[in-house]
């Protein structure tokens, strides 16, 4: 039987390399971006989606209901990271973090909860290091972060009946474009895709009966400083 995949945030950085590796493995993979994803596969279905908006989410549940049976895997990836200190933040930029950070991660639980598979739907969000830890220069960022680990923590209490797995991968710095135009931190001492496939692998690939709520793991010279 065919497995489902349902990743945002594929067009590129973590997500693209998700879509890819889940494609490898044999997944029919349902790709949720703004921009789209132009891949030749045919395993492959592209769904552009701003998640922050409720009438594209609509949209998007009409596309998942025509195409699956339910979703084995659903990977909340998209996000957005900008660098400003607390001064030059505005507040149309702080709730920007929230809409996409926080809210559309809701947004995506919330229509899908009748497309879970019960005691076999795996729900993986990619978090940060800054859901533990406050950084100087992203306080939008990390409230964000914060406010998204409280939205999962409530949802695996609520679904637990359903024996959905959750799990919160909290990284730390990773090597994506994410960080071009960033010039205060090294590159060097950030973590590549390949380190993070390694983990995502393990999460995705370990037998249905176990879980990993959180997993910290970070480059091995420490939290970017």
């Amino acid at each position: 039987m065919e497995k489902y995949a349902l990743v945002t945030g594929c067009s590129s950085g973590l997500g693209f390399e998700m879509v890819g590796w889940l494609l490898e493995e044999g997944y029919v993979v349902l790709g949720v971006s703004r921009s789209g994803l132009d891949i030749n596969n045919s395993n492959y279905l592209d769904i552009i989606c701003d998640i922050t908006n409720e009438d594209e989410i609509q949209e998007l549940v009409e596309i998942v209901s025509q195409n699956t049976y339910g979703l084995n895997l659903v990977v909340n990836n998209a996000g957005i990271f900008e660098m400003n200190s607390l001064k030059e933040t505005s507040s149309e930029l702080f709730l920007k973090h929230f809409k996409t950070n926080t809210l559309g991660p809701f947004h995506i639980l919330k229509a899908l909860e009748d497309f879970m598979i019960e005691n076999e739907s795996h729900i993986v969000t990619i978090s940060s290091i800054a859901a533990k830890k406050g950084f100087p220069n992203v306080s939008a960022y990390c409230a964000s972060k914060f406010a998204l680990t409280g939205l999962i923590e409530s949802i695996r209490e609520e679904w637990k009946k359903l024996g959905i797995r959750f799990t919160t991968l909290v990284p730390g710095a990773i090597n994506t474009p994410l960080w071009d135009g960033v010039e205060d931190y090294s590159r060097e001492n950030m973590m590549t895709m390949d380190d993070f496939i390694h983990v995502f692998r393990m999460v995705v690939t370990s037998p249905s009966s176990v879980q990993f709520p959180e997993i910290n793991f970070q480059h091995k010279s420490g939290v970017l400083e």
